[in-house]
């Protein structure tokens, strides 16, 4: 018998679950401001998520999807991504689409049914979120197909669920990614359950990022509630993309500390123990518990930065709450490019009907 290939998936891990360093650590942790830096991004994500849950149990917001527990993943993209790269998100991305330059307010609009929200200027080439699974892996490809051709020096970066990864779009958009060599990063958040499937019955095979194997591409897997693998990783995968060397896909092993979105409930199927554990893992208390030790945040820092949050995720409240409704006759300006006739009448009932006195049962 003659082996023709043999392949291995690499785990980086740098700081333990109570944050004590288990290896060397990289030169750039040498000094606080990184690192603090993610800290502080990731208080300010975990705050907005609380307070977007509360307008939603009030009814001030539509359904929406927690990122509680995959702080980290959104927090080190985004401070790792180039303006000039490309983001094509899913829908637990909201913390890195606003490090991307998207407002508090046009993410809040979005999540409240206002489609403004999901084209806000602030986006540039960035594409809108994926509800539909899966399908956003092969949109970046196309996206990094265009950059290949032009020779441009930039990344596109995916992110998706693990459930993701069992759908077919997931898997030919990473065939086409190794056969061209495209300059893109599928970044998966292995949070251990599709809505109500758990990791197990996703896949029989030990790790998601093996995936990358059969497609010939890089492929690695990263704890994805520490701060530092994943700096050391995305930073290498991007780098990769942008010197032309090809894909990457990056399996984050982190938990879902949440329900699945505001419509779940996620006791109906997860045992209680299991989450009381993951809570033990979480990426916040991690990287708290190693800026103490460095002597590099205390609870003064802490405190001045829960209230400064508080009141930043209030403003954007506010300018949210504020906003005026849009015109009743953009349920029909944006469907064709030029209005057809047979619609002209109905846009015109419509403005009609929508201004005071008008004729609501025409």
């Amino acid at each position: 018998m003659e082996t023709i290939y043999q392949a291995h998936i690499n785990l980086s891990r740098f700081l333990s679950a109570d944050g004590q360093a288990l290896q060397a650590l990289p030169s750039w942790t040498e000094t606080p401001e990184t690192l603090v830096r993610y800290y502080r991004n990731m208080v300010l994500a975990r705050q907005l998520d609380n307070k977007i849950i509360a307008l939603q149990r009030t009814g001030q917001m539509g359904t929406y999807a927690s990122l509680l527990g995959a702080e980290a993943i959104e927090i080190v993209l985004g401070d790792l991504m180039q303006t000039s790269d490309v983001l094509v998100p899913y829908y637990r991305n909201h913390a890195l689409q606003m490090l991307r330059g998207l407002s508090l307010a046009d993410m809040l609009s979005y999540w409240g049914g206002d489609e403004r929200g999901n084209a806000a200027p602030a986006m540039g080439e960035d594409f809108p979120n994926a509800v539909p699974i899966a399908t956003q892996a092969l949109h970046a490809t196309g996206v990094a197909t265009a950059i290949k051709i032009r020779g441009e020096k930039r990344a596109v970066v995916t992110v998706c669920g693990d459930g993701a990864t069992s759908k077919g779009d997931f898997l030919e958009a990473l065939n086409i990614a190794g056969v061209w060599q495209l300059p893109v990063i599928f970044m998966v958040n292995n949070n251990q359950w599709a809505i109500s499937v758990p990791r197990a019955l996703q896949c029989a095979a030990p790790t998601l990022a093996q995936k990358a194997i059969g497609a010939g591409i890089r492929g690695e897997q990263v704890d994805g509630n520490d701060v530092i693998a994943l700096h050391q990783s995305i930073s290498r995968a991007l780098q990769h993309a942008r010197e032309g060397k090809g894909p990457t896909l990056i399996e984050a092993i982190s938990y879902r500390l949440s329900d699945h979105t505001t419509a779940d409930d996620a006791t109906r199927y997860r045992r209680h123990d299991e989450l009381k554990s993951a809570w033990e893992r979480e990426p916040i208390k991690r990287l708290q518990t190693f800026l103490h030790q460095q002597g590099w945040w205390d609870e003064e820092q802490e405190s001045a930065w829960q209230t400064e949050t508080r009141q930043m995720i209030q403003q954007g409240i506010d300018q949210y709450l504020q906003q005026s409704d849009q015109p009743v006759e953009q349920l029909i300006d944006f469907l064709y490019a030029e209005l057809p006739d047979a619609l002209k009448p109905q846009r015109e009932r419509l403005i009609r009907n929508a201004q005071p006195g008008g004729n609501h049962h025409e």
